[in-house]
């Protein structure tokens, strides 16, 4: 029987950095296990993951997120698709789409702006074009939703164009997008923390006026610290095929292996100039599952300080919490796992030589 779900646990040791910081420019961090971890937001890697060129080179161009329609200097949503989309329709079509889709008025003179930031992909808007075009000058707003509801798997297909929109889904909240525009996420990412405690450090820093005799030119201090964090993600098949169109699973799946790919190389870009945190995952677990499970229960009681370091112990907890969760539940999964590192694996557990191996499993369905 095929699986739904595929989960993905990634392990990652980062050297200092700051990778993710709050609104006080302050390290992200939780409270978890009742001791302080540092945290990386799922906001900061979806969009690390779907802003890097693995995912344009393999997957698809990323959509476009903002709420800025019409305005006539800064950079606009109207612009951008004039600018994409001019060989194909008149700019009057474009405009129209935009305004059916967000439910605002164009004015060449006005800023105008849409009820929320929002994922917006460049052939979707085309086929609202080509709907309305085909519409000529008969175009009324009520009867072409009724038209464009009665054909709503091929305007899903289009979301093969940008497939974070289909990963991670979308909400509208104006307009036809209301109606229609609506996506739920097939891609669950948790937000990623330390699998042991963490108590930050301070830089503090200086910049050198070479023209300036004594002292600095500036001071400042920046929080940063180190550890092994835990990336988990589950992927739904099934919502992620119907969010394409009625995809394939042999589609799904491929980008499914892609998603992994993502987890374990791509890493956020915050103060990376600085501290050059470009780090690869130490090790990932892949299951075809029922249902989707997190982990993350392996380091509610934190990795303990240790002369092994934290890494080590952290694969050995993890995988010692996925047996006692496997065996609890009477789990049916298929699970494969790639690492590095030197460990004793347990038993149900199949190890990969690389990841490209794993990458293959996944494209094969867990054979």
């Amino acid at each position: 029987m095929e699986k739904n779900f595929v989960n993905y646990h990634v392990l990652i040791s980062h050297n200092p950095s700051c990778l993710n910081r709050d609104d006080m420019n302050m390290q992200k961090t939780a409270v978890f296990g009742g001791t302080k971890r540092i945290r990386i937001s799922s906001q900061s890697l979806k969009r690390t993951m779907r802003k890097s060129d693995y995912y344009k080179e393999n997957i698809s161009d990323s959509s476009i997120r903002s709420r800025l329609l019409f305005h006539p200097e800064e950079p606009n949503l109207k612009d951008l698709f004039v600018e994409n989309l001019k060989d194909r329709f008149h700019e009057d079509i474009i405009i129209k789409a935009l305004e059916v889709l967000s439910g605002k008025k164009y004015d060449a003179a006005v800023e105008i702006m849409a009820d929320s930031v929002a994922p917006w992909a460049i052939e979707e808007v085309a086929w609202f074009c080509e709907k309305i075009e085909q519409s000529g000058s008969s175009f009324d707003d009520k009867k072409f939703i009724k038209e464009v509801k009665q054909d709503i798997a091929a305007l899903r297909e289009n979301l093969k164009q940008s497939v974070d929109i289909a990963l991670s889904g979308r909400m509208a909240t104006s307009g036809l997008m209301t109606e229609l525009g609506k996506v739920d996420g097939a891609l669950a990412v948790a937000h990623a923390i330390t699998t042991h405690t963490v108590e930050n450090d301070l830089d503090w820093f200086t910049a050198v006026d070479d023209l300036q005799e004594l002292g600095s030119g500036h001071l400042d201090t920046q929080e940063f610290s180190s550890g092994v964090f835990y990336r988990y993600a589950s992927l739904n098949l099934g919502q992620l095929r119907d969010n394409l169109g009625n995809a394939s699973r042999e589609e799904v799946l491929r980008i499914a292996a892609h998603v992994l790919h993502l987890l374990a190389t791509e890493t956020p870009s915050a103060k990376q100039q600085s501290f050059a945190a470009f780090n690869l995952a130490d090790f990932a677990m892949v299951s075809f599952s029922d249902m989707p499970i997190s982990l993350a229960n392996a380091f509610e009681s934190p990795v303990p300080k240790n002369e092994k370091g934290f890494l080590k112990p952290s694969i050995e907890k993890l995988q010692e919490y996925w047996s006692k969760i496997h065996s609890g539940y009477a789990l049916d999964e298929k699970t494969t796992i790639f690492t590095i590192s030197d460990f004793n694996i347990v038993e149900g557990l199949s190890k990969k030589n690389n990841l490209a191996d794993v990458e293959r499993w996944i494209v094969s369905d867990g054979e």
